[in-house]
């Protein structure tokens, strides 16, 4: 909630509403509340904008954001049961701060993100009709910010997941010391808990 606290303080020492706040960035009085109830983290040009308008220190609020993820969302999308029921234990149990959820729709996924700031997006590349790379490139569109690895059972996929921005690439099945590898190769690190803090 160190974003969240933050920027309610310095919005009202300036004397301004959600709503008026919400004017001066261009954004919708509810993107003001998620950023302040702690639901959603603004980008980091969203950051930049902020400590213009609210004549704040852009490191500071850069920080507070960084802080606040203490209990990352961390998604797994996979039309296949199994590997999310053998997948999801695996993910907390290497990162046991964060907010696992799984998902066997890709659309419910992006859903999802739109109201919830993902840290992590773990994502299959061949579910039936649609592909993850797709899914990639709506997850990033939300969010920039989010951390992308790719999962299949397919290794010549690989270059095709590179081209997305994606911080990482696992050959299934999914193990702890796999992920454990990727979390320290991400665009956009976070606090995970554990023993990888």
């Amino acid at each position: 909630m160190l974003f969240a606290d933050t920027l309610k303080k310095l919005r009202t020492k300036k004397g301004l509403s959600q709503q008026a706040l919400a004017e001066k960035m261009y954004v919708t009085n509810a993107a003001v509340s998620r950023w302040e109830s702690g639901h959603r983290l603004p980008d980091v040009a969203t950051i930049s904008r902020l400590s213009e308008v609210l004549g704040a220190d852009f490191n500071m609020l850069l920080a507070a954001a960084a802080q606040s993820d203490e209990h990352p969302n961390v998604i797994m999308v996979d039309d296949n049961k199994v590997i999310l029921t053998g997948g999801l234990p695996i993910l907390k149990e290497v990162m046991p701060n964060a907010r696992i959820t799984g998902f066997t729709k890709s659309a419910e996924a992006i859903e999802y993100a739109k109201e919830n700031r993902i840290a992590l997006a773990f994502l299959d590349i061949e579910m039936g009709t649609v592909s993850g790379l797709h899914v990639c490139e709506a997850l990033l569109e939300i969010n920039p910010n989010t951390n992308v690895v790719f999962l299949t059972a397919y290794s010549d996929y690989a270059l095709d997941a590179w081209k997305t921005g994606a911080s990482g690439f696992i050959v299934k099945p999914i193990t702890a010391q796999e992920v454990r590898k990727q979390l320290k190769r991400l665009n956009y690190p976070f606090p995970v808990g554990g023993e990888n803090a």
